[in-house]
Formats: structure tokens, sequence, C-alpha cells
């Protein structure tokens, strides 16, 4: 007997979801400002939030790519990408930070680079472009380094690539961005330049601090928090449907997006850059949930997830925040 197909599904194996997903974030990216400050007189002069418009283009069309080589979803669907452009814009307020953009797009990166090491404790060349990556996002955000130990954890326990030399090629990709940040202090002969760029990682504030960030950053984390669980759990009692493959990839999403949580838990002041992170982790998780979920109640719940990221995305762009 075919199964229904709700509106849910339909959205989910939709060809126009995605073509239309990008004409809504151009559209709420120019409501976020992307227009502001331009003058179209000069040609050359382009507005604050153009750099970080393009990176999450770029990164969109990465999470694309990461997709379709890993088959993360085992049915034709562009959930994936959408829940990542939708969650994007919902954060309207990171919209400015360039470091975050350009860490996103690195971070994303890294995962194409390294999935493709699955199995194969012979990929030096994979390892070394995977964590050339995650160095070049630590130069923007040195504390991405705090995630190095679980990385090495994750080739070893679900991608099955840990070698020493894989574990070595990681090491110097970790480093090879390095060699030309230096070469530039010395350059600019502000070698103390160089060295404060790691002193932040000595460095703690007082853990919980949250009334730093205000209430649109501890909103939204809560409500991107609810779509990780909500994907974690569906994808814990589904698992066995997936190939052994997709489910260490997810093992991967899931350990990476719990740890970045207790990162912004613990360290409040770092979120602008730890929630774009959590973006990469949870779109897949949820674009997971709502492509291979067929029931009722799952219909209502992709509803309701729909218009909340709707109203946050409105109150993200044009309510103003009551903590400064």
């Amino acid at each position: 007997m075919k199964r229904q197909k709700r509106f849910q599904n339909r959205v989910a194996e939709s060809k126009f979801a995605l073509p239309l997903m990008l004409v809504y974030t151009v559209l709420v990216w120019l409501a976020g400002g992307l227009l502001h400050d331009v003058d179209f007189r000069l040609p050359l002069q382009i507005g604050p939030l153009w750099v970080p418009f393009l990176c999450m283009l770029l990164s969109a069309l990465l999470m694309a790519e990461l997709n379709n080589i890993n088959a993360l979803i085992r049915i034709y669907s562009r959930m994936v990408s959408c829940s990542f452009l939708a969650l994007t814009c919902m954060a309207a307020f990171l919209f400015p930070s360039l470091q975050g953009a350009i860490a996103q797009l690195c971070f994303i990166a890294f995962y194409i680079c390294l999935f493709h090491t699955y199995q194969d404790k012979g990929a030096v060349g994979w390892a070394f472009y995977a964590f050339f990556c995650l160095g070049m996002a630590s130069t923007v955000f040195v504390h991405i380094l705090f995630f190095l130990p679980f990385v090495w954890y994750v080739m070893a326990r679900y991608l099955m690539t840990l070698s020493w030399r894989t574990f070595w090629a990681s090491v110097i990709g970790i480093v090879a961005p390095y060699w030309f940040v230096v070469v530039y202090y010395l350059f600019t002969d502000n070698l103390m330049g160089f060295a404060r760029h790691f002193m932040p990682l000595a460095q703690f504030e007082p853990l919980f601090v949250f009334a730093q960030v205000g209430e649109h950053r501890i909103v939204t984390f809560f409500f991107i928090v609810l779509l990780a669980f909500v994907g974690m759990i569906h994808f814990w009692r589904n698992s066995f449907y997936d190939k052994i493959r997709t489910r260490m990839l997810f093992n991967t999403f899931i350990m990476m997006d719990l740890l970045a949580m207790i990162f912004i838990v613990l360290q409040p002041q770092h979120s602008d850059v730890l929630l774009k992170f959590m973006i990469v982790n949870t779109a897949p998780l949820i674009g997971h949930f709502i492509a291979l979920t067929r029931t009722r109640i799952t219909n209502v719940a992709f509803c309701v997830m729909l218009l909340v990221t709707l109203f946050l995305t409105l109150y993200n762009l044009w309510i103003p925040s009551l903590i400064y």
C-alpha cells in the first residue's frame, strides 16, 4: 500500500525546495541590510555584509555537496541544504560576523575532506586537506583547537581511519596555515602578534555568564538545541535503516554538535562562532528527520518548526535586544 504524502514529505522531496529557499535567503539578507551602505555610483564599493553573504552561499553549496557525496539522506531530498539555509537566516544577528562566516565555511570543507578518509588508514592526502581546513578555521577562531582531541577520537571510533600516518598528516595539516601566518607577522615585524593569537586558549571567562550575550542568542541557541535533539532521537531510533557508513557520519555530527553545545554553555562569549558550528551539525540531523518521517505527528511537528523558524527570523531581524 502506498504511503500518504503529507505536506512535510511534499516539501522534503520537492525539486523546487532549494531554489525557493535560496530566494528566501536572499530576501532575508536584503532585509538584514545586505545593501546598506552600498553606493551604486562607486562600483568597487561593497557593503559590510557582502563578504559574509558570499561565504554563506559558498557554505550552502558545500553543504549540498556534503549531502550528495555521502548520501546522507537515502531518498532524493535537499533538506540538508534547506535546513542549513533556514537556520542561517534565522540567526540574523550573525550576518555581520566575518569571523564566523569564514570559520563555518572552513568547517564544512573540513567535513567533506575528512569523510573521504572513511576506513582508509592510508588516506594521508585527504587527512592533510581536512586538517588544513581546520587549521584555516583556527586562524580566525583559535578556540577550535580545543576540538582536536575529539576529532582524532572521531577518526578512530567512527571513521576508522586513524593511523600514525593519518595522525601526522593531520598535525602537519593543522600547522600548515600558520606557515603563511608567521611569514606575515615576520614581514610586519610583529611576532608578538603571532604569540597573542594563541593567548585566548589560556583565558577563560567565568562559566555560564549568559547575561552578556543577549536574549536573541539565548533563544536561538535553545531552539537549535531542540532541533538537534529531535534529529538525534529520530536518528537513534531509525538508524538501522541507514548504511553503516551513514550511521558513522551522523554519529560524528551528533558528537560535534554536543561538544559545541557544551562549549557554549561553559563559555557563552564564543556563541557567535559556535552557533555557526551547531548549524552545520544540526542541519543534517533535522534534515534527516524531515525527509524520512511520514506520520501525522511529525507533519504537525514540521509545521510548528517552520512557523517557529519564521518567527525567530523576524524576531532576530527587527526586535531590538533588551540586554546590552
